[in-house]
């Protein structure tokens, strides 16, 4: 049998001293809010809040069709905060494990996809049926006209999130640390 070291170290951490996240290592990011992907975001964040701000000033619950883009909408909305407060404290460096590039870009389809439909039902919901110039028919024109901006930004993030996960000639590991944002 191997003898027993006479030297062992016995040192010993306190479970606090490694876990959570302080509040002073949350500092924004700066560089991400000037990046193509952060400029993307906040005009998503904002024409999208006028898409479904825009249809719900309006009496949408008669028309199911309008049920299907605040949806859309309300909920692209949502995760676009998500994902923004995720890059923006560069919570995304601290789970690791998640493919983030991948993910960003799985979601810009998603949404983009998704946009498509909203933005094509709000159009064609707008329609002669509704007296044109009264209020009714000015904001589901406007939140169809938003819906297309918001969708052209998705396309537009589909396009940036693709390159950033191809890594541009790097490999996953050091596009994964260095960000994943332009």
């Amino acid at each position: 049998m191997a003898e027993f070291p006479s030297k062992v170290s016995t040192r010993t951490s306190s479970p606090a001293q490694g876990a959570g996240v302080s509040v002073s290592a949350l500092r924004p990011d700066l560089g991400f809010v000037r990046s193509s992907f952060g400029v993307l975001m906040l005009l998503q964040m904002v024409l999208g809040l006028l898409v479904w701000a825009l249809i719900a000033d309006t009496p949408y619950h008669l028309y199911p069709a309008y049920g299907w883009v605040m949806f859309v909408a309300v909920l692209l909305w949502l995760v676009t905060i998500v994902f923004f407060i995720l890059y923006l404290f560069q919570l995304h460096m601290k789970l690791y494990m998640v493919p983030w590039p991948l993910a960003l870009m799985v979601f810009n389809i998603t949404a983009t996809i998704l946009y498509i439909t909203a933005f094509i039902t709000c159009s064609a919901e707008v329609d002669v049926k509704f007296l044109k110039g009264t209020r009714s028919y000015n904001l589901r024109a406007a939140a169809s006209f938003f819906a297309c901006l918001v969708m052209i930004t998705y396309g537009v993030s589909t396009f940036f999130s693709f390159q950033a996960w191809r890594g541009a000639g790097s490999n996953a590991a050091t596009s994964q640390m260095a960000g994943g944002y332009a």
